[in-house]
């Protein structure tokens, strides 16, 4: 069984077989952020790009837990010579990590990281199909709607973690065209209401997911947790 809790914003923990993996541990300065970057305790990180809001406290946590970033090459880097345990790879590669594997996915966006008032580490940002508890999850990160999607889907998706916020990604109507593309069991938004700019009506993107796809479409909000394979 597979725990899905969602930390705000695009920060997510995966839980199963006493192991937690965190994606884009955006905490620490995130106003949707259900948690302290201390009362999580990861044995994996998983990075979708460089922006300051996804890699978060990402660099603390590997030096407090000892867990392992994965990131692509660039960013893991720099991660690196931060201090972070960190290692690099990137689309089509598949990495193993304690309990499972996740596969670097193409994503459209944007990827640098402000260090002062300067942008480093720039690359390219990535998605992940993920392989953990079970269940075989498909975070997009911060992308638009792109046709390749479908191949992403041919995974066999027990669950798509879409952002929905407009604006910096794809908006729920692209949302929803991803999921037909995707073809997942559940769908789950994220990336929506933490700023203004990305102010969305999650409750309509559910009916639409449920009324255009075969998907089921489950709102966490910050805290909240979904069971998957129960």
């Amino acid at each position: 069984m597979l725990t899905i809790r969602y930390l705000g914003h695009s920060a997510f923990s995966l839980e199963a077989d006493g192991k937690q993996v965190l994606i884009d541990p955006f905490l620490t300065g995130n106003p949707a952020s259900a948690v302290s970057a201390d009362e999580v305790n990861p044995t994996t990180i998983l990075l979708t790009h460089a922006h300051n809001d996804h890699v978060g406290d990402a660099v603390e946590l590997s030096k407090r837990t000892g867990a392992t970033i994965f990131a692509t090459h660039e960013l893991a880097t720099y991660l690196g010579q931060k201090g972070a345990n960190a290692v690099g790879a990137n689309h089509g590669g598949t990495v193993a990590f304690d309990g499972g594997t996740a596969k670097f996915v193409p994503a459209w966006h944007t990827s640098a990281y402000l260090d002062g008032d300067t942008f480093v580490a720039p690359g390219v940002p990535a998605g992940f199909v993920v392989r953990f508890g079970g269940q075989t999850v498909y975070f997009a990160g911060d992308t638009c709607l792109f046709g390749d999607m479908a191949l992403i889907g041919e995974e066999g998706l027990d669950i798509a973690v879409l952002p929905i916020g407009d604006h910096f990604t794809m908006g729920p109507a692209d949302a929803v065209r991803a999921v037909k593309l995707l073809k997942p069991k559940v769908v789950i938004p994220c990336h929506y209401n933490t700023f203004p700019p990305i102010q969305q009506d999650p409750e309509q993107f559910k009916r639409d997911v449920e009324t255009q796809t075969g998907a089921r479409c489950v709102i966490l909000k910050p805290g909240e947790a979904y069971e998957a394979g129960s």
